[in-house]
């Protein structure tokens, strides 16, 4: 049944199920819901990644440039490990490319956001995106959504104003751009204000935030509300034009093709998040992840977008690499795979756990992929012990959520050649499911001497006995 296809990755945690035990409606060519068609007047996918390309020919440019001048062996690129240029490195790009040192600057963060470049500590590197960028438009296309994702970074927010009320305004600006898109054409700036004050007076009444104490009395003429929130609203307008998200000017806001394309693919991915029977979208990093582990691959990735598109990426990187550290080791392997889905933004923070012990392997992994290590050859970057303790963890899995079958054939997967070899080995591996692991592996093997050795293995760990 399976000589036809390649074994599966060593680290495939979603338990693949045969066709014969599917439910009946999985071994039906089942009728889907036509793909959602783009609002009408949306040019076609070649001619919006036209588009990008030509609003991110300057940051490709310098890209370029970083990738034949600073690549392994050459200048450092910065010089605080933060991924902003030094001044000599601006200065000479600056005079090799014909153009500013603040040009360079600008055009050098546009790339970081598009992922057309990424910096490690002092050295850059091109991004993907960038290798593809002449030939995929989907790329280009990704890369762009990551630039309009990241607009509020783009262009720096005004300096006299508190940082809550700037997070308030990006918080409340998706409900603004979806009322563009809607409306399909120029938008006063004043009703815009007036749904930007409305969303944030939402946004403080969520948090409970009234005001304790004596209030002073009302006053005859209502003073104007939108003093403190028209320059925010004018920061970001600009901000998201800097981007190519919308033009600004005479009053009015309209968003550009490319603005209203990535308006509408959010509005889509949380329409169809929201049919999910599961409902994964309003669920904590663990409880999505458990409503994930049962769908194929692509279904999860899906759900693993839609659940990430709807909420900062910061905040659900953190969630999912706590919901990593915990006691299942299925949902380590799981959050790991939504980590692929989110890409290059969570690199900072997959690269900050490589010191526990617990997530390492699964961090090794996530970067060797992320570097463009082929998926079938990434477990070349983990040491023996590395490996052995990741067969542990996902031997866990298999136990707790899989079937007896499945834990047998995980054998294969192990890098020692010979099953004393790894008894061994896990023995002195020291994973605190160890027990556990080689008692299911005894009870589900048909081989009655290789269940012994195993039972007598676990004993020996769970007596500490040699």
């Amino acid at each position: 049944m399976t000589s036809r296809i390649p074994r599966d990755s060593r680290l495939r945690l979603v338990r693949p199920r045969p066709l014969a035990a599917a439910p009946p409606a999985m071994n039906q060519r089942r009728s889907r819901r036509p793909a959602p068609r783009p609002p009408e007047g949306t040019p076609a996918p070649a001619e919006l990644a036209r588009m990008a390309r030509s609003g991110l020919a300057a940051a490709a440019r310098v890209a370029r440039w970083a990738d034949a001048a600073l690549g392994p062996g050459r200048d450092s690129a910065t010089d605080d490990g933060k991924a902003t240029l030094s001044d000599a490195t601006a200065e000479r790009a600056a005079r090799e490319l014909g153009l500013t040192p603040a040009q360079v600057r600008a055009d050098w963060d546009t790339a970081r956001l598009a992922g057309l470049v990424e910096v490690h500590g002092d050295s850059a590197r091109p991004g993907w995106r960038l290798r593809a960028w002449d030939r995929d438009d989907s790329a280009v296309l990704r890369g762009w959504v990551a630039l309009f994702d990241a607009w509020s970074l783009a262009h720096p927010e005004p300096e006299e104003h508190e940082p809550a009320a700037v997070a308030e305004v990006v918080s409340a600006m998706p409900q603004a751009l979806s009322f563009l898109q809607l409306s399909a054409g120029p938008v006063p700036v004043e009703q815009l204000l007036d749904l930007l004050e409305q969303r944030v007076t939402e946004l403080r009444t969520a948090r409970c935030e009234i005001p304790y104490g004596p209030q002073p009395e009302p006053a005859a003429e209502p003073e104007p509300t939108d003093a403190p929130l028209a320059p925010l609203l004018d920061w970001a307008l600009r901000a998201l034009g800097s981007v190519g998200a919308l033009t600004y000017g005479d009053g009015q806001a309209t968003l550009t093709p490319l603005g209203s394309w990535a308006v509408w693919v959010k509005l889509e991915q949380i329409c169809v998040a929201a049919q999910s029977p599961a409902g994964n979208i309003e669920q904590a990093a663990d409880d999505m992840l458990r409503g994930c582990a049962q769908l194929r691959p692509n279904a999860a990735r899906a759900e693993y977008r839609a659940w990430l598109a709807a909420r900062p990426v910061g905040s659900a990187v953190t969630e999912l690499l706590g919901a990593a550290r915990g006691e299942d080791a299925l949902l380590r392997g799981l959050a790991f795979e939504a980590l692929r889905v989110v890409g290059a933004p969570a690199e900072p923070d997959v690269r900050g756990v490589l010191d526990e012990p617990t997530l390492r392997p699964y961090a090794l992994l996530w970067l060797a992929e992320h570097d463009g290590a082929d998926p079938e050859d990434a477990h070349e970057v983990l040491t023996r012990e590395e490996a052995t303790w990741l067969w542990v963890d996902t031997a866990a899995a298999v136990a707790d959520h899989g079937e007896a079958p499945l834990l047998v054939r995980h054998l294969e997967s192990a890098v020692q050649p010979t099953v004393p070899m790894l008894l061994e080995e896990v023995r002195a591996v020291g994973h605190p499911r160890t027990v556990q692991v080689l008692v299911a592996l005894a009870a589900a093997h048909p081989d009655p001497a290789l269940a012994k050795a195993v039972r007598r293995a676990a004993f020996q760990v769970h007596t500490g006995g040699s």
